[in-house]
C-alpha cells in the first residue's frame, strides 16, 4: 500500500533556506510532497515557491496567509488542509535546516506500520544532540522538557520539538479548533493532548543543527507563553477531560 504523505512547513523570510529546502525534500524516495505555509514574507519567499511549482507542479503546494499569525495557527491550516485532502502521513518540520529532510524518512518509517501514531524528532532521547547552540539555549530547551514532564507527566524528553509525524488519526481525533497556543507551547500541546486522547508516540533521535542562515523566530514572548501554559494545559486536563473529536478514531 502507498500512502500519501505530506510535509508542512511554515515559513517567514525564508528566502535564503526555501529553494534548497524544497529541492530536497522533493528528491527524498518516498514521493513527500510539500505544504509551503507562508505568512506574508516580505522577502519573496512565496514568490520562490511559486516559481518552483513549475518544476514540482503536482507535489509543491502554497497556502500564503497575511501578515505573521502564528506557529500554531499555521499548522492547524495545513492540517485542515491535509485531512481535506485525504493524505495518510502529515509531518511537521522547520525550513532552516536545523530538521534534516532525510529523517523525515526515519519518522515515516518509525509509524508507517502503525504499531506508532505520532513520530517525535527528538534531540534528548541519547543524550543531548545538537549543533551549534550555546550552551545557554541548550540547558533551557533540555530544562524546559524536564519541565514539562514534572508538571504534566507527558512521557517525551523533548517536549518542545517541531519535527513530527502523524498519522491521520491524530489529527482527526484532536478538536483543532480548541488548541489555545501559537508559539513553542503549541508543540507542547499538540503532544500533550495526543497522548491524553490514548494515541501511541514514539521519539525518534536526530541531530538538531542550529540555523546559518536567515534570523530565530525565537521570543521571550514565546518562551513565556511555554511557561504558563504548561500550567494551563494540567489544570484543563484535570478539569476538562481529553475527548476524542468526534469524527476521529484510534
Amino acid at each position: 500500500m502507498t500512502h500519501r504523505k505530506l510535509v508542512i512547513i511554515p515559513t517567514y523570510n525564508e528566502l535564503e533556506n526555501i529553494s534548497d529546502m524544497v529541492h530536497m525534500v522533493m528528491n527524498l524516495e518516498g514521493n513527500f510532497q510539500l505544504l509551503i505555509i507562508d505568512d506574508g514574507s516580505p522577502d519573496g519567499t512565496a514568490a520562490v515557491v511559486k516559481s518552483l511549482q513549475t518544476e514540482f507542479s503536482d507535489r509543491l503546494h502554497l497556502l500564503e496567509r497575511q501578515g505573521k499569525l502564528g506557529l500554531g495557527t499555521a499548522y492547524i491550516a495545513g492540517f485542515k488542509w491535509a485531512l481535506d485532502r485525504d493524505y495518510d502521513f502529515i509531518f511537521e518540520m522547520d525550513c532552516d535546516f536545523s530538521h534534516d529532510p532525510k529523517d523525515l524518512i526515519r519518522l515515516y518509517n518509525s509509524v508507517k506500520d502503525r504499531t506508532y501514531d505520532l513520530a517525535i524528532g527528538s534531540r534528548y532521547i541519547t543524550g543531548v544532540n545538537v549543533v551549534n547552540w550555546p550552551i545557554g539555549r541548550v540547558l533551557m530547551s533540555y530544562f524546559a522538557s524536564v519541565y514539562v514532564k514534572f508538571i504534566t507527566g507527558l512521557p517525551v524528553k523533548d517536549a518542545t520539538a517541531g519535527f513530527k509525524c502523524y498519522h491521520r488519526s491524530v489529527l482527526e481525533g484532536i478538536r483543532l479548533d480548541e488548541i489555545k497556543f501559537i508559539g513553542y507551547a503549541f508543540q507542547i500541546e499538540m503532544k500533550f493532548t495526543a497522548w491524553k486522547l490514548g494515541f501511541k508516540l514514539i521519539e525518534v533521535p536526530i541531530i538538531f543543527t542550529d540555523r546559518t542562515r536567515g534570523q530565530s523566530k525565537m521570543s521571550p514572548k514565546i518562551f513565556k507563553e511555554a511557561v504558563l501554559g504548561v500550567i494551563w494545559m494540567k489544570i484543563k486536563s484535570v478539569f476538562s477531560p481529553y475527548r476524542l473529536n468526534q469524527s476521529g478514531s484510534i
